[in-house]
C-alpha cells in the first residue's frame, strides 16, 4: 500500500552509526528492555505455576480474563498503535502490568479473586496495545535481510527478564520451609518495581517516521493514521489468505503455557525449584532465538529457502520434544500426582523433568521467532506490520484464554499434552505453504510488497483525513 509523499520518505539519508538513537538497533533494544521489565516479569510470575499461589484457580481465572480481553482488543491493537503512536500506546499497555502484579499481592492477604480477575481483564487490553507496537517495531525497523537477527535480539533481551524474574522468587523464597507453597509479599513488590521501570522506558521509544533503517531509508512515510482508515484495514485482515494460514500457529503459540507452567513446573517441583526452573526455561528461549535467527538470516542465500529450512528444523525438534513430554506425562496424572522434586535433594530424578522443561522453553522461542519472521517477510511498513502483529496476538490470546480454562476444568493431563502436540504439528505445513507462496527473495534494497489489498476489499481512499493532510503538508513544503 503506497501513498503520495512516499518518495520523500523513501529518500535515503546518511547513516552515521548503528548505535545512533534513531537506529533500528537502539529502538529494538529499547522495546526489548520494555518487554524485559513488563511481559518478561509477567512470564516469570506465571511460570511459577498458579501465579506463585498454592491454589492455581485465581491465576487461571485471571489469565482467562486476560486472554479473553486480549483476543478482543489484540486485533484492533495495531490500529490503536498507528493512531496514537508508540509512546502513548506502549505506556498505557505497560501500566496495566503493574496493576496485575499488585492484584496478587492483594490476593496474598485477602484470598479474594475479584481484584485479580479485574486486573487480568485490564491487562489483556493493555497487553494488546504493547504487543501490537512491539511487533511493528521488531519486524518493520530492520532491513529485509536482517529481520531474523533483530527478532533474536529482541527475544534475548525480553527473555532475560524471565531469567532475572525467575531468580526473584528463587532467592526470596529459598530458605522458606519445605512445605511453603505461596511466594512472599516481597516477590510481588519486586515484580511491580520492574514493571514500573518498563512503563517509564516506553516513553523513550521514537515514532516510526523518525527511525532511519541501516540502509538509510525511513521506516514509514505516514506520521499518523485515523479511525476510519484503521477500521477498514483491520476488517481486511480477516480476508487476507496469508494471515488465515497463520491462524493455527497463532492459536498454538500460547496454548501450551497453561500445561507447561501449571501441570509440569507447577505439579512436579516444589516452590523454590519452580523459580530455579524458570531461570533456565527463559534462558533456553534466549538460546533458541539465537539459533533460529541465524538460520533465518544467514543459512542460505535464498530467503524462501531459509524460511523452509527453519520450519523443517522447528518441526523435527518440536516432534522430539513433545515425544519426550509424552514419555514424562505417562508417569503421573491428577489422580496420581507426582512427588514434588527439589533441585538439590532429588538427585537423578530431577534431571529428566528439568531437561524437558528446559526444552519446552527452547521450542517456544524457536516457534514464535519463526512465526514473527514469516510475518515480517510479508510486508515492510510499520503501519501494515502493526496490524499483522495485532491480528497474530489476538488469535494467540484467544487460544490462551481457552487453554487456561482447560487447565481450570482439570482436563486429563495426557489429553492436554496431545492437543498441544497436534496444534503445533498442524502449524508446520501451513507455515511452509505460506513461505513458499508468499515470501519473496527480495534484496535489501527492495522491500516486500504490502499487498494487504489482496483480500478483495477496496483500499481506503488514500486522499482522505490524515493522509490528505500529510499530502497537503508535503505539497506546501515543495511550494515553499
Amino acid at each position: 500500500m503506497r501513498f503520495q509523499g512516499e518518495e520523500e520518505a523513501a529518500a535515503k539519508v546518511p547513516v552515521t552509526s548503528p548505535f545512533r538513537y534513531n537506529s533500528p538497533l537502539v529502538q529494538v533494544s529499547l522495546i526489548g528492555l520494555v518487554c524485559f521489565c513488563c511481559p518478561g516479569m509477567f512470564n516469570a510470575l506465571t511460570g511459577m505455576g498458579g501465579g506463585g499461589q498454592v491454589n492455581p484457580d485465581a491465576s487461571n481465572n485471571a489469565n482467562t480474563a486476560l486472554y479473553t480481553t486480549f483476543s478482543i482488543f489484540g486485533i484492533p491493537g495495531g490500529g490503536v498503535y498507528n493512531i496514537f503512536g508508540p509512546k502513548i500506546t506502549l505506556a498505557m499497555g505497560c501500566s496495566t502490568y503493574v496493576l496485575y502484579a499488585g492484584s496478587f499481592l492483594y490476593y496474598n492477604h485477602q484470598q479474594d479473586q475479584t481484584f485479580a480477575i479485574f486486573a487480568g481483564a485490564l491487562l489483556g487490553i493493555g497487553a494488546s496495545f504493547l504487543w501490537a507496537g512491539q511487533g511493528a517495531i521488531m519486524t518493520s525497523y530492520p532491513t529485509a535481510t536482517r529481520k531474523g537477527t533483530y527478532i533474536s535480539l529482541f527475544w534475548i533481551i525480553f527473555n532475560l527478564g524471565g531469567v532475572i524474574g525467575g531468580f526473584i522468587p528463587f532467592i526470596l523464597n529459598y530458605h522458606r520451609k519445605e512445605k511453603a507453597e505461596t511466594v512472599n509479599d516481597m516477590t510481588y513488590i519486586v515484580f511491580m518495581c520492574f514493571m514500573s521501570a518498563g512503563t517509564l522506558i516506553s516513553l523513550t521509544i521514537l515514532s516510526p517516521d523518525r527511525v532511519v533503517k541501516d540502509d538509510g531509508t525511513h521506516c514509514t512515510n505516514i506520521k499518523y493514521s485515523n479511525v476510519t482508515t484503521e477500521a477498514i484495514e483491520i476488517l481486511k485482515l480477516f480476508r487476507n489468505w496469508k494471515l488465515l494460514l497463520i491462524i493455527p500457529a497463532a492459536w498454538a503459540s500460547n496454548f501450551f503455557y497453561s500445561y507447561q507452567f501449571d501441570n509440569v513446573n507447577g505439579l512436579m517441583f516444589n516452590l523454590r525449584t519452580r523459580g530455579f526452573n524458570n531461570v533456565f526455561y527463559w534462558g533456553a528461549q534466549m538460546i533458541g532465538s539465537v539459533g533460529i535467527g541465524y538460520i533465518l538470516d544467514f543459512s542460505f542465500k535464498s530467503r524462501r529457502t531459509r524460511g523452509l529450512v527453519g520450519v523443517g528444523i522447528v518441526a523435527v525438534l518440536g516432534t522430539a520434544i513433545w515425544a519426550g513430554g509424552l514419555a514424562n506425562q505417562l508417569n503421573y496424572s491428577f489422580d496420581k500426582p507426582p512427588k514434588r522434586l527439589d533441585f538439590k535433594r532429588s538427585g537423578s530424578d530431577f534431571a529428566g523433568p528439568f531437561i524437558l522443561y528446559f526444552s519446552y522453553g527452547l521450542l517456544d522461542a524457536m516457534f514464535q521467532c519463526l512465526v514473527y519472521w514469516v510475518i515480517g517477510a510479508l510486508a515492510d511498513t510499520s503501519e501494515t506490520l502493526s496490524r499483522y502483529a495485532g491480528f497474530y496476538k489476538g488469535v494467540q490470546s484467544a487460544g490462551a484464554a481457552v487453554a487456561w480454562q482447560v487447565g481450570k476444568k482439570k482436563i486429563p493431563l495426557l489429553n492436554q499434552l496431545i492437543v498441544n502436540w497436534v496444534l503445533t504439528t498442524l502449524s508446520y505445513p501451513l507455515l511452509a505453504v505460506l513461505i513458499y507462496k508468499a515470501v519473496k527473495d527480495t534484496d535489501s534494497n527492495k522491500p516486500a510488497e504490502d499487498d494487504d489489498t489482496a483480500s478483495g476489499l477496496p483500499p481506503p481512499a488514500s486522499m482522505k483525513d490524515g493522509y490528505k493532510e500529510l499530502e497537503n503538508s508535503i505539497t506546501t513544503e515543495k511550494d515553499g
